[in-house]
């Protein structure tokens, strides 16, 4: 597990892009795994900026998001299909037939899972899939007791999950209590993970996603074992790791041999 301690979130954005900038420059016709949420927005700004600059491009891209509230249409406001169109889709040169996102209006919620499931191998796996991080360290909607074993599937969505996202709905709107998410064994399977997180609200589960044991209690720390995972944060994120600096002395070690290859 690779750790990167920014300056803050502007930073982590930038740096975050660049991966993803790199990815589709190495391989056009990538298949990305996306997600939802307030940390990936920067993100996204910062690829809708490069698309449009032409340093990259979204032609060849099929795109798999993490999860999607069961129960909203695509062009609910806050489904997250909506948001991808809203933040992403609309505003770059990609094909929105070779996007997609869990079906939250499926007739049937389980065999709608094993689809999605199949479209991802179908796609040839997922090349790089972004992921932010809850308060309780939930990966997609995979809360606090989730296998880590698990597979796309229907999920109910803790209380703290439902308040905290209660801020996007207005009072007395329907609020889902149940998603289809990717599961954990599914986001394992990705060939690289960047997770990306900022603010102090986070730190606690960032200390026991780096430091933690491997359990259930902390879905992200199962990112232990994946071969190819990088956690983007800034210093407020970081604020109850251990050893800070040293992440930042390793993260300035591998600049400098990134920089001596590149010459």
């Amino acid at each position: 597990m690779k750790v990167v301690i920014l300056k803050d979130a502007a930073e982590v954005a930038a740096y975050g892009a660049e991966i993803f900038k790199k990815q589709l420059l190495k391989k056009p016709d990538s298949v990305l795994g996306l997600a939802t949420g307030s940390t990936p927005v920067a993100l996204y700004n910062e690829l809708i900026k490069l698309n449009q600059r032409g340093d990259i491009s979204f032609k060849q891209v099929k795109s798999f998001n993490l999860d999607e509230y069961l129960g909203l249409e695509g062009d609910h406001p806050q489904s997250y299909r909506y948001f991808m169109n809203d933040k992403l889709f609309n505003h770059v040169d990609i094909d929105k037939a070779q996007t997609q996102v869990p079906p939250g209006n499926a007739e049937d919620p389980v065999a709608a899972c094993q689809v999605y499931e199949q479209a991802i191998s179908d796609a040839g796996g997922i090349d790089i899939q972004l992921l932010g991080i809850g308060r309780n360290g939930h990966i997609g909607f995979n809360e606090p007791s989730s296998s880590l074993a698990s597979r796309t599937r229907v999920k109910t969505l803790t209380k703290a999950t439902i308040d905290d996202n209660a801020r996007f709905f207005a009072e007395g709107e329907y609020q889902p209590h149940l998603s289809i998410t990717m599961g954990i064994g599914t986001i394992l399977e990705s060939k690289k993970v960047v997770l990306l997180a900022t603010g102090e609200s986070k730190a606690e589960a960032i200390k026991a996603t780096v430091e933690g044991p491997l359990t259930a209690a902390c879905p992200a720390s199962a990112l232990q074992m994946h071969k190819d995972a990088v956690l983007i944060i800034d210093e407020a994120a970081a604020s109850e790791l251990s050893d800070p600096e040293f992440f930042k002395h390793i993260e300035q070690e591998n600049q400098k041999l990134e920089d001596k290859l590149a010459r």
